[in-house]
């Protein structure tokens, strides 16, 4: 089923609803003036400052920084450059993982059109809570669809998303119960010690599975949303590396190499230096041991769909 009219849908779709599972009309065209050539609206004075390999961000009043309500959220700030770096205003942004709707949130900001999914029903609620409650003075529609990421391209047409941007579950590290050695003395055990902080325990979700089970899953995700972009459009996914009894579990090598594998292309890797906003850092290892603070850095590993 195809809906052909070009209707104000609604911020939520939910299963139960008539265009659950649907093609919908929502615009991918580009709103500006921008030259052809141009693969976004900034200046060149913004461009530079995107150029650099390590990028730092703070949060603001409207981040979502409780893990009550999520147990895993970025800066808006952080969302709001990645959009502004591959997008022009009017296309469209896929977010697979939607989470707390910062990406819709950024989207809205930025007057992109946006849709994002997640498999749990109060993510999506509390996607659009955060919409309903921000500057709605654009003509961009941004949707929040509760949904697994393996059913996107029924709701999309091919080659109508302009940018994939998202920060995944990271495999089956929140699914244990939370020990805070990344903080110190009396902040280490605060409200979420010895708290499993995970998602939930839906098979599909990410986060209950292996590294092994983790990779495959996103690889066969990644690999039907590639249609969806244009070529050259971008596809930008924020993961960390963990530690697991005493190994280094390197999620973005992980990544790059399935992704590669699905018809990706790797363009660049940047570092999010998290220092900034990482809270009185832990002692790990010492005097014996050298493990350096996976906490206080992130990868965002930006890869694109060849032109071919």
């Amino acid at each position: 089923m195809e809906i052909r009219d070009q209707v104000r849908l609604p911020l939520t779709i939910k299963p139960g609803s008539p265009i659950f599972r649907t093609r919908l009309p929502i615009n991918n065209v580009k709103t500006c003036d921008c030259k052809p050539n141009h693969i976004n609206c900034l200046t060149a004075k913004e461009w530079i400052k995107c150029q650099l390999g390590v990028w730092q961000f703070t949060y603001e009043k409207r981040d979502i920084r409780d893990k009550n309500l999520h147990p895993a959220t970025f800066p808006l700030s952080l969302a709001k450059r990645v959009i502004s770096l591959f997008t022009h205003q009017g296309e469209l942004v896929l977010d697979p993982f939607a989470g707390s709707g910062t990406t819709l949130l950024a989207a809205q900001d930025l007057n992109r059109n946006a849709i994002g999914f997640d498999l749990q029903e109060k993510y999506v609620d509390l996607c659009a809570d955060r919409l309903q409650s921000n500057n709605l003075f654009n003509q961009a529609q941004q949707i929040a669809i509760q949904d697994d990421a393996l059913y996107i391209p029924e709701y999309l047409k091919p080659e109508s998303v302009s940018l994939i941007w998202t920060s995944p579950p990271y495999a089956n590290l929140l699914n244990r119960k939370r020990k805070n050695k990344s903080r110190r003395g009396i902040e280490r055990k605060n409200e979420q010690f010895g708290k499993i902080e995970q998602y939930s325990q839906n098979p599909r979700d990410l986060g209950t599975m292996t590294i092994e089970q983790y990779t495959t899953a996103m690889g066969d995700i990644f690999e039907n949303l590639l249609p969806l972009l244009k070529p050259k459009g971008h596809c930008v996914i924020n993961v960390p590396d963990m530690w697991w009894e005493n190994k280094r579990i390197t999620i973005h090598i992980a990544l790059v190499e399935e992704l590669r594998k699905r018809g990706y292309e790797l363009r660049n890797t940047i570092i999010w230096d998290r220092t900034n906003i990482v809270n009185r850092v832990g002692i790990f290892g010492w005097p014996s041991n050298y493990i350096n603070m996976g906490t206080t850095f992130e990868y965002l590993l930006d890869f694109w769909r060849p032109d071919q």
